[in-house]
């Protein structure tokens, strides 16, 4: 551990030549990553006609993208303690875009899950890795601009995706959107030429940690969705084999001591619950849009674009604010903001879309903000050997609460199936304002315990 800290101190000291277009390259690639999961929410209604599929069997179109996004974020992360960053980027996209060529001759839901799961193991690498990369290379007086437009990125993928994604399948076809993903294979020279050269390092990766921890989030959200009790029995046995697992190895998937650190745990509570408020809504816009208002595809697209532009049209400026003044004014008050959003939602979705619209936008702005905030104090927070490993676990943590949000949110339709669909909306959304609320709960907790260890001992 000490030597991977010296590692990281001479790369730190090396920095990022050309720093500018590095940041360009990687807010592409998110952008074109997060568009790929959030074009096909709308192609959902079309590809359920196109199978004869059921809600909740499409909903695993985005549940078991999800899962293997979030088991892709750690592994990566935890790979780039000694295999190089900028090889590790390349099978990344690799994977991406490779799925994405194959993608094009799906025919069969078979395939398209297969697809989009191999697309998933390349996406989840791109946000992991770009965290990794900055907190690795970017001083910390320029770090929280960094993290800003990454998130900015995440925030006008979110937004522009269901843009491009509503206009393709309305007049080209839902198969068509693997073009846009497939872009991302021009990418991997300029990956080649621009990310820091590194010397692999010793060290060992725990697939039997990462198969455990795969195993246990995707039996309990079968388990969710299908409600078998066996995936439930296979997903509990498998994460307390993960949890012996990870105690006991050399080079455990990921390191017990961050299960150890309140702070962290705390903190990644509330992006946790952001996360899951965000991913939710962003699965269940297009639906209300399109079945309630009866919108198209790319009006619907053109509904939640304002909010993701805005969010990135800010963020930039919160950037500066996060490295001139810190984080903890933001993870005190942003929270009550995304309170707000899913109390607007739970009251007034079924007035019109242009409520929708207007709400959306300010749960995107805290949502992206909060984001932001919380991805930089982490970064300050753990020690240079945990960074790559507590990033990695906090998006796996992350994605896994936007997988059960989005199975918990097809659960709960299906449950509400008999009463009129404003309502069965609007009950979701006081479900979800309760997460808000342990998510504030939690903020306050973690800035109290940074307060105490700032005052100097009596």
């Amino acid at each position: 551990m000490q030597k991977i800290e010296e590692i990281n101190k001479v790369q730190e000291s090396s920095g990022i030549k050309k720093e500018g277009v590095v940041l360009f390259l990687l807010g592409l690639t998110i952008v074109l990553v997060i568009m790929n999961t959030m074009m096909f929410n709308l192609a959902l209604p079309d590809v359920a006609k196109a199978f004869q599929l059921t809600a909740a069997s499409t909903s695993w179109i985005v549940t078991g993208y999800s899962i293997v996004f979030a088991i892709s974020s750690i592994t990566y992360s935890r790979l780039a303690d000694f295999v190089p960053i900028r090889r590790l980027f390349v099978i990344g996209i690799l994977s991406l875009s490779i799925g994405a060529i194959m993608g094009l001759f799906s025919n069969s839901f078979a395939v398209l899950l297969i697809v989009r799961i191999l697309q998933a193991s390349g996406a989840g690498s791109i946000p992991a890795l770009a965290l990794v990369l900055l907190s690795r290379y970017i001083p910390l007086e320029r770090r929280g601009k960094a993290m800003a437009l990454i998130m900015s990125s995440v925030a006008f993928g979110l937004g522009f995706g269901p843009v491009v994604g509503g206009f393709i399948v309305e007049f080209l076809g839902w198969h068509l959107l693997f073009v846009v993903t497939a872009i991302t294979l021009v990418l991997v020279p300029l990956y080649m030429k621009l990310i820091p050269k590194e010397e692999p390092r010793k060290g060992s990766f725990d697939a039997l940690g990462a198969l455990f921890i795969g195993v246990g989030t995707t039996g309990l959200l079968l388990f969710l969705t299908n409600h078998s009790l066996i995936a439930l029995l296979a997903g509990l046995v498998s994460i307390v084999l993960f949890i012996v697992r990870i105690r006991s190895a050399k080079d455990p998937f990921v390191l017990p001591s961050l299960f150890a650190n309140r702070s962290f745990l705390i903190l990644g509570a509330v992006g946790v619950a952001a996360y899951l408020c965000s991913f939710a809504t962003l699965f269940l816009m297009p639906q209300i849009l399109v079945k309630q208002y009866h919108l198209s595809a790319i009006q619907a697209g053109l509904v939640i674009f304002p909010g993701s532009a805005l969010a990135m049209i800010i963020s930039r400026q919160v950037g500066r604010i996060i490295d001139l003044r810190g984080n903890s004014s933001i993870i005190r008050y942003t929270p009550l903001l995304l309170l707000a959003s899913v109390i607007l939602f739970a009251l007034f979705e079924g007035i019109s879309f242009f409520s929708i619209m207007f709400i959306y936008m300010l749960m995107s702005v805290s949502y992206t903000i909060l984001t932001s905030s919380i991805s930089n104090e982490m970064s300050r927070l753990l020690l240079p050997s945990q960074i790559a490993s507590g990033l990695g676990l906090f998006q796996l943590l992350q994605f896994f609460s936007g997988a059960f949000g989005v199975a918990a949110t097809a659960s709960a339709l299906v449950w509400q199936k008999d009463l009129p669909l404003a309502h069965a909306y609007s009950n979701i959304y006081w479900g979800l304002t309760l997460i808000v609320i342990l998510a504030i709960v939690c903020a306050i907790a973690y800035l109290r315990s940074t307060w105490r260890k700032a005052q100097p001992a009596a």
